[in-house]
Order: structure tokens, then C-alpha cells, then sequence
């Protein structure tokens, strides 16, 4: 298993969120090689600012391996991370991240600020940025054109 493979679940749990009206972001958590946990953005549906995809994928990791370390997990995301969800893998002990297309907004990994080149005094993340960045930024670019009401993708 590559880093393409586990994104392409990433994009099929995004794809989940643009059905349902939502930002398609998708995530999944990775153990061992295994997918273990994955989310999608729910912010509107649960009308919570912290359903990011990232957020409901963690929580289901630390649910599924019976405590909020996740030291050796991966977590894939179609977007980078905003500084909300960053924090977060900090504060879970994520191992790795790796992202798909970039957040000029709010991208916590160098499109708006980094957070992830601030020494942590205990944790640090091992980052891959980028991948299937084509892919994962279209789908991003077709909900927003048919939420504006856009005919052209």
C-alpha cells in the first residue's frame, strides 16, 4: 500500500461530503498499514465548526485503538490541514500527515501560516504534502462551480 492508495479513500470519503452539500474533504487514519478510521466534513449538517474531516477521522482512531495516542498512525487528508485540525495532530501524537491539495485560506502547513515548522517540545510530524493534488483540488473546484451555480468545470 502507497500513499496513493490511501488517498484515494480519502477522496471516496470527500466525495461522501459533496453528496451531502458539504466541503468535500475527506480523511482516513492509517495503522500499520491499515485503515482504521476515516471522516468527511459534516460542519454543516451537525452545524459544529469542528467537524472537520480530520477531526471525525481522529476521534474514531483513538475510539478504535482504545486511547488518544496515535504515535504510529498516518493520517491522510485531501486538504491541508487548517490550524484547528494541525493542532490536533499534535495533540493526538500523530506520526505522520499526508495531504492532497492545498488550503490557500486556511492551510496550517505553509498556504496561510506554518505551524508544523514551530519546535514542539515533545511531538513532532512527519509531513508529505501534495498528494494527487490535481485530483483532490478538483473536486474541491466542481462543488464550489456548482454551489455558485457555474456551468463551466
Amino acid at each position: 500500500m502507497d500513499d496513493e492508495f490511501f488517498m484515494k479513500l480519502a477522496l471516496e470519503e470527500a466525495r461522501k461530503a459533496f453528496l451531502l452539500g458539504e466541503v468535500p474533504v475527506g480523511a482516513v487514519v492509517v495503522h500499520k498499514g491499515e485503515m482504521i478510521a476515516s471522516g468527511y466534513n459534516q460542519v454543516e449538517m451537525k452545524k459544529d465548526a469542528s467537524f472537520h474531516a480530520e477531526m471525525v477521522a481522529l476521534k474514531q482512531a483513538a475510539e478504535v485503538l482504545g486511547g488518544w495516542r496515535l504515535q504510529e498512525c498516518t493520517l491522510y487528508c485531501t486538504l491541508e490541514p487548517c490550524c484547528m485540525c494541525a493542532g490536533s495532530m499534535y495533540l493526538f501524537r500523530i506520526a505522520s500527515l499526508v495531504w492532497g491539495a492545498p488550503d490557500l485560506r486556511h492551510g496550517a502547513n505553509g498556504s496561510l501560516v506554518d505551524l508544523f515548522t514551530i519546535d514542539h517540545p515533545i511531538h513532532a510530524v512527519s509531513i508529505k504534502g501534495g498528494v494527487m493534488q490535481e485530483e483532490c483540488g478538483q473536486i474541491l473546484k466542481e462543488f464550489f462551480q456548482k454551489r455558485r451555480g457555474e456551468k463551466d468545470v
